[in-house]
């Protein structure tokens, strides 16, 4: 049998990704940083995406995002499972979501929400070590084939304009309510 061939009665094709191996050894060891907690160490701004600082947890724009107006809630404590926040923390968290989820239907008139958490690596946490809300605005037909077919995501608005206009329709609704995410 020769190098690539399959053994006889065989169906299983096999693809080498040995780039994977490094990935597989480096789970389980502890980073020498964390993204997370590196960004509200930064000055506001499209560079480094906070469009809000809360008392224990700040939101921003995914740098990756599925859609545009992604957007996460963080703690600024380096956290990895929900029972290790405080209760200000989650009860924060939760105010923050619902400033985030208004202020997305302002700015980007959504027509629905993924909200999610995502613990642990194998839950598809890029970030495991760090509890995160993800919060996704989801319109209708905002999938189609080019992410299955072309492995291409489509995002219609850049980054740096997501940006400008989430932040502005948070500092409009904080003002609105008082300064207070309720």
């Amino acid at each position: 049998m020769k190098l690539g061939e399959k053994p006889p009665g065989t169906v299983l094709e096999r693809l080498w990704a040995t780039w994977r191996m490094r990935y597989i050894r480096s789970i389980g060891k502890p980073s020498r940083s964390c993204t997370f907690c590196d960004i509200p160490r930064n000055e506001d701004g499209p560079e480094n995406l906070i469009v809000h600082r809360g008392e224990t947890c700040y939101i921003v724009l995914n740098l990756f995002p599925y859609n545009n107006g992604h957007a996460m809630v963080i703690p600024y404590r380096h956290l990895s499972r929900l029972g290790e926040l405080t209760d200000a923390e989650r009860l924060e968290m939760m105010k923050l979501a619902s400033l985030l989820e208004r202020s997305l239907t302002e700015s980007l008139e959504p027509h629905g929400f993924n909200l999610g958490l995502n613990l642990g690596r194998v839950a598809g946490a890029g970030i495991p070590g760090h509890l995160h809300l993800h919060v996704v605005p989801r319109w209708l037909g905002d999938t189609n084939f080019m992410p299955v077919i072309g492995e291409t995501k489509v995002l219609p608005e850049g980054i740096e304009e997501t940006y400008r206009r989430v932040r502005a329709a948070i500092r409009k609704a904080l003002a609105a309510s008082g300064g207070e995410a309720v």
